[in-house]
């Protein structure tokens, strides 16, 4: 069965403003004491490593550098897609940085990290989209540790070799984000996403390798419904995926889209029993949710 064909008009992103409804108490958090995660932090600094905790100004970070954890994000740090949730800086990346997958498994090894997980910003300007820099950053990370490794992927461009690439090194994990629903699409993650696309990345990789498994999330609070989340978490089971997240959004910074709706912690745990009910493996739904938020126990799913 092909993908479904969505040719969906570019939505005008509203005026970007903190004003909305005020962050009720459940997203308000205490900062993990102790020093883990300065030593977490530190160490990043040495190796000369970004992580998407930082440069997407993740609300989890300090307790996951407590943790001695965090999600590797590699192809530099400027990305090249205007996404209207990121933080994330948009403009003309640096060259890339031959090293870096070494420099992410030596990161790996002293963390002593038992699942590793390895995102990247979007890079339209490389020809494969840095698909064999992930080739080599998991390769890379299996030389040095055990660990599960995990990737997050960008579309590539939607190039189905691009995709082969990635899917070579045999992740133990391939999560490619449906972020939210079809309707909202465009708005949210720019005129050059496509949903049919998003879709048709998990199936292709389940059937370049059965043994991977797949993996996406939405953010919720972007102004979507609850039928139209049941229907994209329908989608994402027609096409093979195995583990599901579901957070809310978070508005990074003034220039980002607003937050329509602040999702009771209630409705969050109502929506993972409907998604497990529907048969996803492993589901992980609440207000700080996250991809890879305790992604190591979500890949422990037998």
């Amino acid at each position: 069965m092909n993908p479904p064909a969505f040719d969906l008009p570019i939505i005008e992103r509203p005026h970007p403003t903190r004003s909305g409804p005020r962050l009720p108490t459940w997203l308000k958090r205490e900062v993990p004491r102790g020093n883990a995660n300065h030593f977490t932090s530190r160490l990043l600094d040495e190796l000369g490593l970004e992580t998407v905790c930082d440069n997407a100004k993740c609300p989890n970070r300090m307790e996951c550098y407590a943790q001695k954890t965090a999600t590797f994000m590699i192809l530099g740090n400027v990305c090249t897609r205007p996404c209207g949730f990121c933080s994330v800086s948009r403009g003309r990346p640096d060259e890339l940085a031959a090293d870096e997958p070494e420099r992410v498994a030596e990161a790996a090894a002293r963390l002593g990290l038992e699942h590793v997980v390895i995102t990247s910003v979007t890079r339209d300007d490389l020809p494969d989209g840095g698909a064999d820099h992930f080739h080599q950053t998991v390769q890379a990370v299996r030389r040095r540790t055990d660990a599960t490794i995990e990737v997050l992927t960008p579309d590539f461009i939607e190039q189905r070799q691009a995709l082969r690439r990635v899917v070579e090194a045999a992740p133990d994990v391939f999560n490619h984000n449906m972020e939210t629903v079809p309707r909202l699409y465009r708005q949210v993650r720019g005129p050059k996403s496509d949903y049919g696309w998003t879709l048709q990345m998990l199936r292709e990789t389940k059937r370049l390798n059965p043994a991977v498994k797949t993996k996406s999330g939405l953010m919720l609070g972007l102004g979507e419904s609850r039928d139209e989340v049941l229907d994209g978490l329908a989608d994402l089971l027609e096409y093979g995926c195995d583990f599901l997240t579901l957070g809310q959004y978070l508005q990074p910074t003034s220039k980002m889209l607003p937050v329509a709706r602040y999702v009771p912690p209630a409705e969050f745990a109502d929506l993972g029993r409907m998604a497990e009910s529907m048969g996803f493996a492993k589901v992980a739904s609440g207000p700080f949710v996250r991809s890879s938020y305790h992604a190591r126990e979500m890949a422990e799913h037998e």
